[in-house]
């Protein structure tokens, strides 16, 4: 199928890299920010220049599409999925992608800040990776694999099938969204405009991983409430907000920490902490992938919360939770043809199948309660969210090869 193809992801994907579109958890607007759209605005023509005629982007900063179905068959209608907003935990800003040809498997140093050293010995997947061709950024930024290596993945499977009107398929759906990485992903999204009955985000690490359990989620905010009082004349008066917090914080268990936790543990981890001597807000993520842990730990939380406000006697506290996200397997067991058509692909891409559970949540974890059930496919971005992020050409053509079969997958089936 693949024979005489010539990928586009590779292009693609040093083309996006360097549009700078870090979202800003800090805003109230929709996006996040604006120049996260300079991607998608592009995303929309170049869609259109291959044929895809409906593409259009939304004053939310979505991007909708269509390639039309080639069958008679009633197929369901899929939609493939990815966000174009990078990290706040590391510029985005002024990216200069760099290829290294054939990687000869030793540490990459990363020129415009030697420091920032690659190595197999870190990241034992790059190890495996000799001989292809490895993507990363200069030193001084992220490089934006999550998740611009998935929207480069789903472009070029938009350009096979509309350079391949031959091959048989259902109505393809694509869906590119903003502010995924501060939690927002699907905030304004609109599933009856999206028009899809199954969907997969292309947002995963190592090629051949498949994942559909994610972390359910909640955010927690304790807000600390102090007594202010001049400093000179403060004896038995003050009670310093800050200190409370971080009594607070110290009391906390270090083995539900994510630095001391993996695989299918949870944990409890502060996220941002706000305030002066007579006010201070702290945020909290929650995790687990059993959702009924989650109240267990909040009621840690408020149990050495209290003991913490006995020994400052004035202080006090407020406590408010949020659902962020639930575990996307709970849906996922209710389709189970998502799941094994998504693994038939991987196979018949000539790739290992790696069952993962993601110790995160992704634009699929909230579509699928939304009732679009929706796992999560590889692209091969890697240490995502820093400046060693990397990813492999090869790995990311798999990903293409992947759902081009996933699509031709659902339409023999129908």
């Amino acid at each position: 199928m693949f024979t005489n193809y010539s990928f586009t992801v590779r292009e693609r994907f040093l083309r996006y890299v360097q549009i700078d579109t870090q979202s800003d958890p800090q805003s109230a607007s929709c996006p996040s920010t604006e120049k996260q759209k300079d991607l998608s605005r592009l995303l929309v023509q170049e869609l259109k220049a291959m044929g895809v005629a409906d593409a259009e982007l939304d004053e939310h900063g979505y991007v909708y599409a269509t390639i039309p179905a080639n069958t008679a068959k009633q197929v369901p209608v899929i939609c493939y999925c990815a966000h174009v907003d990078t990290a706040p935990d590391c510029t985005g800003q002024g990216v200069k992608p760099i290829v290294h040809s054939n990687y000869d498997g030793g540490d990459i140093v990363l020129p415009d800040d030697p420091s920032q050293v690659i190595s197999p010995t870190d990241h034992p997947y790059l190890g495996k990776k000799r001989g292809e061709d490895i993507i990363t950024a200069s030193g001084t930024t992220l490089l934006g694999a999550d998740d611009k290596a998935g929207v480069a993945v789903i472009m070029d499977m938009a350009h096979f099938f509309m350079t391949n009107p031959g091959i048989p398929h259902g109505a393809i759906k694509i869906l590119f969204t903003p502010d995924e990485e501060i939690g927002r992903g699907v905030d304004k999204v609109d599933l009856k405009k999206l028009g899809a009955q199954f969907a997969y985000t292309l947002d995963a690490g190592e090629r051949g991983a498949y994942e559909d359990e994610t972390f359910s989620a909640d955010g927690v905010t304790i807000t600390f409430h102090g007594i202010s009082a001049h400093p000179g004349y403060a004896k038995d008066k003050l009670v310093n907000a800050m200190k409370v917090a971080a009594a607070f914080l110290e009391s906390l268990p270090k083995e539900l920490s994510p630095e001391t936790t993996e695989k299918r543990q949870g944990f409890v981890h502060p996220v941002r902490i706000n305030g002066i001597a007579e006010k201070v807000t702290l945020e909290f993520i929650i995790r687990d992938f059993i959702t009924a842990k989650l109240a267990g730990y909040e009621d840690l939380l408020k149990e050495k919360l209290a003991s913490t406000l006995q020994r400052f006697p004035g202080a006090k506290a407020d406590f408010a939770v949020k659902e962020q996200y639930r575990n996307m397997k709970e849906v996922l067991d209710k389709h189970p043809q998502v799941s094994a058509y998504a693994k038939e692909a991987i196979k018949r891409a000539g790739v290992p199948l790696i069952e993962m559970s993601a110790r995160g949540g992704t634009d699929g974890s909230r579509l699928s309660f939304m009732g679009l059930p929706c796992p999560n496919i590889f692209t091969g971005e890697m240490a995502f969210h820093g400046k060693h992020e990397y990813v492999s050409v090869q790995d990311m053509q798999k990903s293409v090869e992947t759902i081009v079969h996933l699509a031709c997958i659902w339409e023999e089936t129908t």
